[in-house]
């Protein structure tokens, strides 16, 4: 309120006032220029934001075209993402059995290699007793013809070496016809 006094006294004290003559105050002018003006610049700045609109109009219906193909970009890549983490799952499924059956395989190799070796060993085990038992066959032989040749040298004598000679001769003889 203080301000529109002041305002008002200045008015007064400075001889401004109020003329209500249209055409001596220059309204119709001034309103003539503005109808001008706003006629003159509403082409020009209709146009302007005519274009305006039109590219920003142009704009959002661009970045609504890449946001669609980036929507279905991104929904593909989620579907290749699916498969491949099946494929994946198979894959690791896969690798599974077979490590299982080689593991297996290798399991039952073992157990046929066990077995041949066991056989083997037992061969080898029978075949030493056997050679063992053939040594120990021979020197009991050995000892026993030497133990009998001891004997016979001891008991014999001339005479019954003759008489031997003699029985030989005849046991000889009685086969050979000539």
């Amino acid at each position: 309120m203080n301000i529109f006094n002041i305002i008002t006294q200045s008015i007064m004290y400075s001889g401004v006032s109020f003329n209500s003559n249209f055409l001596e105050a220059n309204v119709l002018n001034i309103f003539l220029l503005l109808s001008g003006l706003i006629y003159v610049l509403k082409n020009f700045l209709g146009s302007v934001l005519n274009n305006r609109q039109s590219k920003v109009i142009f704009a959002i219906k661009e970045s609504e075209e890449r946001l669609e193909q980036a929507t279905l970009r991104l929904d593909e890549a989620k579907k290749q993402l699916a498969q491949t983490q099946i494929i994946i799952n198979q894959i690791i499924n896969e690798a599974e059995d077979t490590a299982k059956k080689v593991r297996e395989s290798i399991l039952d190799q073992g157990k046929v290699d066990i077995e041949k070796l066991t056989q083997s060993s037992k061969a080898s085990i029978k075949f030493a007793e056997d050679q063992v038992k053939l040594q120990i066959q021979q020197q009991i032989i050995s000892l026993a013809l030497q133990k009998v040749s001891i004997q016979i040298k001891n008991q014999m004598n001339p005479i019954m070496h003759n008489k031997i000679i003699d029985q030989s001769i005849m046991q000889i003889g009685g086969k050979i016809n000539l």
